[in-house]
């Protein structure tokens, strides 16, 4: 039973796969994510300089061989500063998608299953939350508990559970309808027991398209926090470089080494994310794909 079950999921798998290479949306955020991965986790090994290093050129100096990017107000190299970002980004965006769709599965989820008062209690909750305006929330959020990169992940995590919530809901109140579930209740299977092992499983690839998604809204969250000077100081982000770029004048002088690549890398980075969820999307639900 075992030897056949593993059958049927590699079946699936290479099936996805098949379906993922074919896609040229998926592919080309696939190719630009993986970009950003080497980027962030390659380029500190192999690139000698990095932000947090004391001044090594003039202020302000314009790309060359040995700035690639040139350097900020203070002489610092902007390509270190551009790779550490990298990883701050996907970072943030990865741990606070993660949180964000945990909160958001635990409500829909609940709230589908068992329905009744619970379910219009948690609805509640999420359209209160869905009304407020998420970005002055996280900036008051992020004031109050304090500007470090736990901190941020934690706020981006606690308030962008609401989309996930609404969609996870409307599949349980589906499948929560199928025989299959039907035949564990005659059983005597718990209400736990059939959300984790018979729901949950069948939602999951709705869940994990809408995962990628969150994290590229994760990532602009994060971006806006920083350019707004709510980023951790301690941590160099690509929202804080433009950050430093607009307060130092460097649109004004013509120093578009300092604010070009770090908004084409968030606007590339979020693209990918987008592109590989709107391909997950269009693979993982079998309407999408006739169409």
């Amino acid at each position: 039973m075992k030897k056949s079950r593993l059958n049927v999921r590699l079946r699936n798998f290479k099936r996805f796969l098949r379906l993922f290479f074919s896609s040229t949306i998926g592919l080309v955020g696939f190719i630009m994510l993986t970009f950003f991965i080497i980027l962030a986790f390659v380029g500190p090994i192999v690139y000698p300089y990095d932000i947090t290093d004391v001044a090594k050129g003039e202020m302000l100096e314009s790309p060359s061989l040995e700035f690639p990017l040139g350097t900020d107000q203070l002489g610092r190299d902007l390509f270190g500063a551009l790779i550490n970002g990298a990883k701050i980004s996907l970072i943030v965006g990865l741990v606070g998608a993660a949180i964000s769709v945990s909160i958001g599965t635990i409500v829909g989820l609940s709230a589908g299953y068992i329905g009744g008062k619970i379910d219009s209690a948690l609805m509640r909750l999420t359209d209160g939350m869905m009304v407020l305006p998420v970005l002055p929330l996280i900036m008051v959020l992020a004031a109050l508990l304090g500007t470090s990169i736990s901190n941020i992940i934690l706020v981006i995590g606690l308030t962008g559970w609401t989309g996930t919530a609404r969609l996870v809901r409307s599949q349980t109140l589906s499948f929560k309808e199928r025989e299959f579930v039907e035949r564990a209740k005659c059983i005597g299977a718990s209400n736990g027991y059939i959300m984790i092992k018979h729901i949950l499983p069948n939602v999951f690839p709705v869940i994990f398209a809408n995962t990628i998604l969150v994290t590229s809204s994760a990532i602009l969250r994060e971006t806006t926090l920083s350019f707004l000077g709510l980023g951790d100081p301690l941590s160099v982000s690509w929202g804080q470089i433009l950050n430093g770029a607009f307060n130092n004048g460097a649109v004004s002088i013509g120093a578009w080494w300092y604010y070009g690549p770090p908004g084409i890398c968030i606007i590339l980075l979020v693209l990918s994310f987008t592109f590989l969820g709107y391909s997950f999307d269009e693979i993982l639900n079998p309407k999408l794909r006739e169409r």
